[in-house]
């Protein structure tokens, strides 16, 4: 026999999902679906698999994030296949194959699993679930108000308050003509390609000291305009400077503001990493000092579609990572503890072997009337069968001995209060619907 004994560990990035872990997860879906159908969206889905041209498509940094960053390979029949990074490039695809057929605005939400490879850390793993929630078909900025809105009202329903959370905002237009702005201003021209670099560059400026931040926007841009938009981060709003798309965004913000919800904040370097939002862009931090980091994040983009023929749909919408919620959620202590709680209400405990399958029975006709109920046919004894159902956070026992099998009298125990009462299986019924 060989000695090269198998790993019990998981793949590296990714997370095995016992009974509670599970429970919570259910739990953290059941909840995405409700407020995301609470708003009129309806749920979709698509395979994990794409064609690796649907990630390349957007240009040489897309490229790169499907080489580096992703699960791509070559299948049986020579096509490159990546496991999706994203969501946001599939359900564009499929509102564009459909847009004849389809009704819009158009609502629509998806939980799928997605793949990248890339470092672990806290938040970030190399496969998770994500809460995707897109809306076609509709430019005003009513729409923008309502997808912030619900990535708001997702929060508030796991129990969150405001003061846990912070709504940052921007608009990739507005930034865009900020910088040529700032670049005029110093009698200085500047690039698309540039000012690109410069909005991805501004998605690190959180993650890189502030000379490392400055020193690459004069790597971009030269030292004036380098200097020029350091100045406007730290000591300019975007009130002060005159940008034509400026009123979209500032609309947006008191859209919010009249709906109630008052913890946004401008952004002026907001950026997202992907190349493909237009214009409004959104993420949401959480506030506490245990976990200072973006929840969710999203924005509008007006052209994706188009990369399929055919006139372009306005889109907008938004991801949330199952991994962040949870950590969120486990933050701020906002997981109930019966979510937790994965065990039956009823156990049922034969007290030899030979009262397994009366058990059985017993269990089968409490299961009947809508309660969970297993049976533990272990070879322990009672004693210690008791002791386990107790620590597991089992409400009641049924023990079953010679006596019960004879006569068909049953003795219920609740092990939260003590309190027992006996008969036949019908009469307990009552008994066991108490909390």
């Amino acid at each position: 026999m060989s000695d090269n004994k198998l790993s019990t560990d998981s793949y590296k990035g990714v997370r095995d999902f016992y009974p509670e872990d599970m429970a919570i997860q259910r739990y953290i879906f059941q909840t995405w679906s409700k407020t995301a159908e609470s708003f009129g969206f309806e749920r979709y889905d698509a395979s994990i698999l794409e064609p690796s041209a649907l990630y390349k498509a957007k240009g040489a940094e897309n490229e790169e994030m499907v080489n580096e960053q992703t699960y791509t390979f070559i299948d049986r029949g020579d096509r490159e296949v990546t496991l999706r990074p994203e969501m946001t490039p599939t359900v564009a695809r499929m509102v564009a194959g459909q847009r004849h057929e389809l009704t819009f605005p158009l609502r629509w939400y998806s939980i799928p699993n997605l793949f990248r490879y890339e470092r672990p850390q806290r938040g970030r793993l190399r496969e998770h679930w994500q809460l995707n929630c897109d809306m076609f078909g509709a430019e005003h900025a009513a729409a923008d108000v309502e997808m912030i809105a619900l990535a708001h009202k997702v929060l508030t329903d796991f129990g969150a308050t405001p003061d846990m959370f912070e709504i940052k905002l921007n608009n990739r237009q507005v930034y865009s003509e900020t910088l040529l702005h700032l670049a005029k201003s110093n009698d200085e021209e500047i690039t698309n390609v540039q000012i690109n670099a410069v909005i991805r560059h501004s998605d690190r400026i959180g993650k890189i000291s502030p000379e490392e931040f400055t020193q690459g926007l004069v790597d971009i841009v030269g030292e004036k305009v380098a200097s020029a938009i350091v100045d406007f981060i730290h000591n300019q709003g975007i009130s002060d400077l005159p940008i034509p798309s400026r009123d979209k965004l500032i609309s947006v913000a008191e859209g919010l503001s009249e709906l109630g919800i008052k913890n946004v904040s401008l952004e002026p370097t907001l950026a997202r990493g992907f190349d493909y939002y237009t214009g409004t862009i959104f993420e949401i931090f959480d506030t506490s000092d245990e976990n200072n980091r973006a929840l969710l994040g999203g924005g509008r983009y007006d052209n994706l579609t188009g990369m399929f023929g055919g006139e372009a749909i306005p889109g907008i919408g938004f991801g949330m990572g199952d991994v962040t919620m949870r950590d969120f959620l486990e933050t701020h202590k906002l997981i109930p503890e019966y979510i937790r709680t994965t065990a039956p209400q009823v156990m049922v405990i034969p007290m030899e072997t030979e009262q397994n399958l009366y058990a059985e029975g017993v269990a089968m006709k409490i299961r009947q009337a809508g309660h969970k109920v297993a049976t533990d046919i272990g070879t322990r004894k009672v004693g210690k069968k008791i002791g386990s159902a107790s620590d597991r956070g089992v409400q009641f026992v049924i023990v079953i001995g010679d006596e019960e099998m004879q006569n068909g009298n049953l003795t219920v125990k609740n092990l939260l209060t003590g309190e027992e009462q006996s008969g036949r299986i019908g009469k307990l019924m009552n008994f066991l619907d108490t909390k």
